[in-house]
Parts: C-alpha cells; sequence; structure tokens
C-alpha cells in the first residue's frame, strides 16, 4: 500500500483539528457519551449556575430553562458522577427503607407509593427485608448509616429488641418510624389506628346478630398486632361479649400458615359464626381451611379481611375487608421524612396517625 505524501496527511490532521475545534467542547461530550456540566451549559446556552439548578431540581428553575437543559443533556448523554456530587453536596439522593416482608401485600403497595413520591422528589428508595430478624435488621441499619443515606423509613419487626433500638439512635438521621412504638429522639412517627378499625368490624358484625366472634393474627410482639387485639377486646366488651380465648388464633408471623390453626377452631361445637383474618399468607390458608370444611361464606360464616389484599374484591363471595388509604399514609411519610432532610420540621418529633375504614362486600350476613 502506497504511502500518502506527507504534505497530504498533514492536511489531513489539519481538517480533523479544525472540525474538533469548530464543534468544540460538545463534539467531545458525544464521543464520551457523557462530557460534564459545563459542556450541558455550552450546549444549553445558559450559564454553569442555571444548568445546575437545573440538574438540582431547584424550584426557582423556570419552566424554559429547564426545557433548554434538558435538551441540552439529552443531546450530549450527559449523565452526572454521583459518587462526586454526593461528596460535594453530603447528599446521595437515596432512602433507606426497613420493612419486615414486601411479600406482605400492605407493605407491598406502600413501598410502591413510597417509591413513586420519592421519586418526584429526585430521591431513590433502596429497600431491605428484615424478614423479622433482630441481628439482620441491626446489620440493615448499620449500612443504611455506612452507606450515607439521607433519610430512613423503618418498620422492624423487633421494636423491643435493645440492638435494633440502639442502631436507630446511633444513626442520627431523618428517620420515619413506621406504625412501631419506638420512641427514638428526633424520629418522627406515623401509626396506623389499628384498634379504632377493629373495634368498629366488631361493632359491624355485633349489630348483624353475631356473638362468637374469631380473629386469626400474627405473632403479638410489635404494635400492630397488639392494637388489633386490643380493638377486638375493646369491641367485645362495649356489647358485653366475653373474651374467649379458644376463639383468638396467634400464629409465629404474618406470613404464616393458618390452614390447620383455623381448621381446628371451625371444627370445634361451639365454633365461632364470624372470623377476622389477618389480610396476608394468613387469609390464603384460613379460606382453603373454610373451603375443606366445606362452610359456605357468608352462610355459614361470615369473614372480614384485616387489611384488604388485592383479590379480596374479586373473591367469590367478595370479602369485607377493613382497609388502609395507602396514597394517604405514602403521602404522610413521605411530607414528615422531606421535611426533616430539610431542615423544616422544627426540633421535637412528630407523630401523625391514619385510620383504617370498614369496606363492606358480600362476605357477612346475619348467623343462621
Amino acid at each position: 500500500m502506497r504511502a500518502m505524501p506527507r504534505h497530504k496527511r498533514s492536511s489531513a490532521r489539519g481538517a480533523v483539528q479544525e472540525r474538533a475545534a469548530a464543534d468544540g467542547p460538545a463534539a467531545d461530550a458525544r464521543a464520551r457519551g457523557s462530557g460534564s456540566i459545563r459542556d450541558v451549559a455550552e450546549r444549553a446556552g445558559v450559564s454553569l449556575g442555571s444548568a445546575s439548578r437545573v440538574l438540582n431540581q431547584a424550584p426557582t428553575v423556570t419552566p424554559e430553562l429547564r426545557e433548554r437543559v434538558e435538551r441540552a443533556i439529552a443531546e450530549l448523554g450527559y449523565r452526572p458522577n454521583h459518587a462526586a456530587r454526593s461528596l460535594r453536596l453530603r447528599s446521595t439522593r437515596s432512602i433507606g427503607c426497613l420493612l419486615t416482608d414486601v411479600a406482605n401485600p400492605l407493605y407491598g403497595r406502600l413501598f410502591h407509593a413510597l417509591e413513586e413520591r420519592l421519586r418526584s422528589a429526585g430521591y431513590l428508595l433502596l429497600l431491605a427485608n428484615s424478614l423479622n430478624n433482630a441481628e439482620r435488621e441491626v446489620e440493615i441499619l448499620q449500612t443504611f448509616g455506612d452507606r450515607g443515606m439521607d433519610g430512613l423509613i423503618v418498620a422492624p419487626g423487633n421494636e423491643g429488641h435493645a440492638g435494633v433500638q440502639a442502631a436507630l439512635r446511633a444513626l442520627r438521621r431523618p428517620t420515619v418510624i413506621l406504625d412501631r412504638d419506638l420512641a427514638v429522639p428526633g424520629c418522627d412517627r406515623l401509626q396506623f389506628d389499628h384498634a379504632a378499625g377493629v373495634r368498629d368490624v366488631v361493632a359491624q358484625l355485633v349489630q348483624q346478630g353475631h356473638r362468637a366472634i374469631g380473629i386469626v393474627l400474627g405473632r403479638a410482639a410489635i404494635r400492630p398486632t397488639r392494637e388489633r387485639l386490643a380493638g377486638y377486646r375493646a369491641g367485645l366488651a362495649a356489647h358485653g361479649l366475653a373474651l374467649r380465648p379458644e376463639l383468638v388464633l396467634s400464629l409465629p408471623d404474618a406470613m404464616s400458615s393458618s390452614y390447620a390453626e383455623v381448621r381446628g377452631m371451625l371444627q370445634r361445637p361451639d365454633r365461632p359464626s364470624a372470623l377476622l383474618v389477618l389480610g396476608t399468607h394468613i387469609l390464603n390458608e384460613a379460606l382453603s381451611a373454610i373451603a375443606a370444611l366445606n362452610l359456605r361464606i357468608p352462610q355459614d360464616i361470615s369473614l372480614v379481611a384485616l387489611g384488604d389484599p388485592g383479590f379480596a374484591a374479586h373473591y367469590t363471595p367478595p370479602l369485607s375487608a377493613l382497609s388502609l388509604d395507602v396514597a394517604l399514609a405514602a403521602d404522610t411519610v413521605t411530607r414528615l421524612l422531606l421535611e426533616r432532610i430539610q431542615g423544616q420540621a422544627g426540633g421535637r418529633a412528630r407523630q401523625l396517625q391514619v385510620p383504617w375504614h370498614f369496606v363492606a362486600r358480600d362476605s357477612c350476613a346475619p348467623p343462621v
């Protein structure tokens, strides 16, 4: 192959250099597929500060400025260096979320609702399932601290564990404690009013004529179970009904099988005419036990789900349920946490409450 004459090679190199100079840093940015915020500002025809405000989602940015900068970002394929940005701003734009088990339908819906709201605010929500293991919960909380999370949403399954409490106190960062009796200085709490909800359900069943009302729950070591039992007892007492211990089933956790226990309860000669069942895996097993005994809902047994899983409204018959406004809960948690992160919450910890409400469907009827 013949070599290109020297003057030709020089001319070709000059042409390449001229094109690069003409395009400037934007061409380099396109070649790299990222570039820098300076390249974005130059491409958009704005100042570096204006481009930075758009990237940091400042509230004072005009729609026109945001459109210009976002168009430049898309054209350059710009991706911010989050590690460097985190060091500079002392913020990771991430929130840690500790739940016992996202397979719980309520937790699953709540996590997705929180994820959408925090994403809109510019935060990434990172989920960790503790599976009700205290040592795992301590490890997760410590990891959240090591990773520099901007804030936390936590619902530990071992609220009374000294190690879990100590790990929470050691974090010293914006935290919302979800539906737990954990009083940690500076941590806000959102609680669900289980007691009032269950008390209202018992009242509804008593008005229909039920006197033997059973309840099936997870373990009593956490606030939701304690509050539901308190509401159940209060509902019975308000109508002069004695608590029958044999009609209270407390299982190891919310995802336990209840098949054998419910079947045994319903085979008693003095079986309940109505049943309140936690709306998790426990509910599925209870329904299987009812079907295995050839009992009809609601002719032979009335049933209310404590929690409103997605299938309840489409079951045959549709299941009455105690339902939580997940959107309201997610809005409240998000507001509490962002106000705390932004320094707008004041010094004192806040505690708010979200109610449950009864959804009447076709699974309840007067006893025969």
